[in-house]
């Protein structure tokens, strides 16, 4: 074999290792990740490195089929809250990963217990300060995380990208989807009167059956259209006013899915003791607006510290840390 041949073989293995070693320090954290089971619930509880005693994140998801750690998402969070002595608290939704039960047969209420019945299974742990637990959620935790926040055993929320009500979320959502793909205004036309004639069905409690049957919707299935109905009348106004905990808000500029003006407007109305920290040039998800999908999967692999917007991670440590 040529010599430059080799030379090369022997460049790409050098350069093949030194990636993979980067890659794998990358998604090493400093954490004790433990499997947890409390009741139904299948869940991870990270816990600091160092210390005995800590104060505990539990997260709320927000919508769709969340396992514990949200496909490792969630673990550069937990670092930074580790960082500031907290431990975090998550679980797989019910039929997520072997998890018995069936998250889209589940209401707001429903998940409210289930974040209750977490707080209390910690408070029973040695190694949890029982007056340091809080809560951390995404977008749909919205409508769970102010009514727990009433609670006396939560000392502070945080809230990233929530929505106040249910129905001005998917309007908002419906119309910016369509403006970002620049639709004409006669496909706008028809998608407001669908998304309005589902709301009919929806306040006269149409089954699933009788409202494909009205409208010939398969976008839709059976469980999708149940998870809906009972909980499209969702609105966190009076569990907000109630909220008297420290709370953060953290909202992106380039939000799709939820009107953060309305979203601000609403918490700083409603909740006494708020910290709001906007990143303008965020999606929903907290990540830079226009790096696209298949680049945010590659930062979450090769760099899973990096997916989040610029500062996000430094917020959330602050906040923590600032909470007596």
């Amino acid at each position: 074999m040529k010599r430059w041949v080799v030379r090369t073989v022997v460049a790409l293995v050098a350069l093949t290792l030194v990636t993979g070693g980067w890659v794998v320090h990358q998604n090493t954290y400093d954490l004790r990740e433990e499997r947890v089971e409390i009741g139904d619930l299948r869940g991870v509880l990270a816990l600091p490195e160092t210390g005995e005693r800590h104060g505990l994140v539990v997260f709320v998801h927000g919508d769709g089929p969340v396992d514990a750690t949200h496909e490792t998402f969630y673990r550069p969070m937990w670092e930074a809250f580790a960082r500031a002595g907290y431990a975090s608290l998550s679980w797989d939704k019910p039929g997520v990963d072997g998890a018995p039960g069936n998250w889209l047969h589940q209401t707001m209420a429903d998940r409210s217990r289930e974040v209750l019945d977490a707080i209390a299974w910690a408070k029973g742990r040695p190694d949890v300060d029982p007056g340091r637990i809080g809560l951390w959620g995404a977008s749909q935790a919205g409508w769970v995380m102010p009514r727990v926040a009433r609670q006396p055993d939560v000392a502070f929320m945080i809230a990233v990208s929530p929505a106040v009500n249910w129905h001005r979320q998917g309007r908002f959502n419906l119309l910016a989807e369509l403006a970002a793909r620049g639709a004409p205004a006669e496909e706008v036309a028809a998608e407001v009167a669908r998304s309005d004639t589902r709301l009919e069905h929806l306040r006269r409690g149409s089954g699933f059956e009788e409202y494909r049957a009205a409208t010939g919707d398969t976008d839709l299935t059976a469980d999708r259209w149940r998870f809906i109905a009972a909980n499209h009348e969702s609105d966190a106004t009076d569990d907000l006013a109630r909220v008297d905990v420290p709370t953060l808000l953290v909202l992106g500029g380039h939000d799709r899915n939820v009107d953060v003006a309305d979203t601000e407007s609403g918490y700083r109305r409603l909740v006494r003791d708020l910290e709001v920290r906007t990143h303008p040039d965020a999606t929903h998800g907290m990540t830079p607006a226009g790096r696209g999908d298949i680049a945010t999967t590659a930062v979450a692999i090769a760099a899973p510290r990096s997916v989040y917007a610029p500062g996000y991670l430094d917020d959330l440590r602050r906040f923590v840390e600032g909470v007596r």
